[in-house]
Protein backbone atom coordinates (compact mmCIF):
# COMPACT_ATOMS: atom_id res chain seq x y z
CA UNK A 1 0.00 0.00 0.00
CA UNK A 2 1.22 3.63 -1.35
CA UNK A 3 0.04 6.87 0.21
CA UNK A 4 0.37 9.59 -2.24
CA UNK A 5 0.10 13.34 -0.79
CA UNK A 6 0.36 16.06 -3.25
CA UNK A 7 0.73 19.44 -3.16
CA UNK A 8 1.81 22.86 -4.50
CA UNK A 9 -1.06 23.99 -6.13
CA UNK A 10 -2.96 27.55 -5.81
CA UNK A 11 -4.14 30.26 -7.76
CA UNK A 12 -2.09 31.96 -10.30
CA UNK A 13 -2.74 34.18 -13.40
CA UNK A 14 -2.50 32.66 -16.96
CA UNK A 15 0.76 32.73 -17.88
CA UNK A 16 2.12 31.86 -14.44
CA UNK A 17 4.15 28.64 -13.38
CA UNK A 18 3.77 26.15 -10.92
CA UNK A 19 5.19 23.55 -9.69
CA UNK A 20 3.43 20.43 -8.19
CA UNK A 21 4.87 17.92 -5.95
CA UNK A 22 3.83 14.05 -5.12
CA UNK A 23 5.20 12.55 -2.25
CA UNK A 24 5.09 8.91 -1.62
CA UNK A 25 5.04 6.96 1.58
CA UNK A 26 4.54 3.47 2.85
CA UNK A 27 6.58 1.83 0.34
CA UNK A 28 9.11 2.99 -2.34
CA UNK A 29 7.84 4.30 -6.23
CA UNK A 30 11.27 3.61 -7.50
CA UNK A 31 9.93 0.43 -9.36
CA UNK A 32 6.59 2.16 -10.37
CA UNK A 33 5.28 4.27 -13.49
CA UNK A 34 3.68 7.87 -12.10
CA UNK A 35 1.40 10.26 -13.47
CA UNK A 36 -0.77 12.81 -13.25
CA UNK A 37 -3.64 13.63 -14.08
CA UNK A 38 -6.85 16.20 -13.47
CA UNK A 39 -10.41 16.84 -13.40
CA UNK A 40 -12.18 19.94 -14.41
CA UNK A 41 -15.54 21.06 -12.50
CA UNK A 42 -17.61 18.93 -15.08
CA UNK A 43 -15.68 17.42 -16.64
CA UNK A 44 -14.12 13.31 -16.62
CA UNK A 45 -10.57 13.23 -15.05
CA UNK A 46 -8.18 12.89 -17.88
CA UNK A 47 -4.88 12.26 -18.49
CA UNK A 48 -1.65 14.94 -18.06
CA UNK A 49 1.46 12.95 -18.26
CA UNK A 50 3.63 10.07 -16.81
CA UNK A 51 6.83 8.95 -16.23
CA UNK A 52 8.71 5.46 -15.92
CA UNK A 53 11.05 4.42 -13.20
CA UNK A 54 14.21 5.66 -14.19
CA UNK A 55 12.85 9.28 -15.62
CA UNK A 56 12.96 7.94 -19.11
CA UNK A 57 9.51 7.09 -21.19
CA UNK A 58 7.84 9.99 -20.39
CA UNK A 59 4.53 11.03 -22.09
CA UNK A 60 2.34 13.58 -22.17
CA UNK A 61 -1.34 14.56 -23.40
CA UNK A 62 -0.81 15.90 -26.90
CA UNK A 63 -2.42 19.65 -25.88
CA UNK A 64 0.23 20.21 -23.06
CA UNK A 65 3.49 19.19 -24.79
CA UNK A 66 6.29 21.97 -24.38
CA UNK A 67 4.43 23.72 -20.99
CA UNK A 68 4.43 20.97 -18.79
CA UNK A 69 7.37 18.46 -17.40
CA UNK A 70 6.67 15.57 -15.07
CA UNK A 71 9.72 14.40 -13.43
CA UNK A 72 10.74 12.39 -10.24
CA UNK A 73 13.20 11.99 -7.50
CA UNK A 74 13.45 8.25 -6.72
CA UNK A 75 15.56 8.79 -3.21
CA UNK A 76 13.01 11.18 -2.05
CA UNK A 77 10.15 8.89 -3.77
CA UNK A 78 8.37 12.10 -4.78
CA UNK A 79 7.36 13.30 -8.23
CA UNK A 80 6.94 16.43 -9.99
CA UNK A 81 4.76 18.53 -12.23
CA UNK A 82 6.19 21.09 -13.19
CA UNK A 83 3.42 23.58 -15.50
CA UNK A 84 4.50 26.49 -17.26
CA UNK A 85 2.83 29.60 -19.38
CA UNK A 86 -0.27 28.30 -17.31
CA UNK A 87 -4.33 28.88 -19.08
CA UNK A 88 -7.68 29.00 -17.58
CA UNK A 89 -8.49 26.24 -19.31
CA UNK A 90 -5.59 24.30 -17.16
CA UNK A 91 -7.36 24.61 -13.90
CA UNK A 92 -8.73 21.45 -12.37
CA UNK A 93 -7.97 19.17 -9.47
CA UNK A 94 -4.83 17.76 -10.30
CA UNK A 95 -4.47 13.83 -9.36
CA UNK A 96 -1.20 12.09 -8.72
CA UNK A 97 -0.98 8.13 -9.28
CA UNK A 98 1.02 5.43 -9.30
CA UNK A 99 1.06 2.14 -11.57
CA UNK A 100 2.75 0.33 -8.69
CA UNK A 101 5.64 -2.15 -9.91
CA UNK A 102 5.41 -1.77 -13.67
CA UNK A 103 8.67 -0.04 -14.31
CA UNK A 104 7.27 0.47 -17.81
CA UNK A 105 3.45 1.70 -19.06
CA UNK A 106 2.74 2.57 -22.19
CA UNK A 107 -0.82 3.81 -21.14
CA UNK A 108 -2.72 7.15 -20.27
CA UNK A 109 -5.69 5.28 -19.40
CA UNK A 110 -6.13 6.11 -15.32
CA UNK A 111 -7.36 2.19 -15.32
CA UNK A 112 -4.29 1.33 -15.48
CA UNK A 113 -3.51 3.20 -12.30
CA UNK A 114 -3.68 1.88 -8.85
CA UNK A 115 -3.27 4.09 -6.10
CA UNK A 116 -4.47 7.57 -5.88
CA UNK A 117 -3.53 11.05 -4.40
CA UNK A 118 -6.36 12.96 -2.82
CA UNK A 119 -5.67 15.87 -5.15
CA UNK A 120 -4.59 19.53 -5.39
CA UNK A 121 -6.05 22.34 -6.56
CA UNK A 122 -4.70 24.55 -9.56
CA UNK A 123 -6.99 28.10 -10.56
CA UNK A 124 -5.48 29.73 -13.16
CA UNK A 125 -7.43 33.36 -13.69
CA UNK A 126 -7.57 35.13 -17.22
Amino acid sequence: QVQLVESGGGLVQAGGSLRLSCAASGRTISSSTMGWFRQAPGKEREFVARIGWNNANTYYADSLKGRFTISRDNAKNTVYLEMNSLKPEDTGVYYCAAALDRIRLDSADKADFDSWGQGTQVTVSS
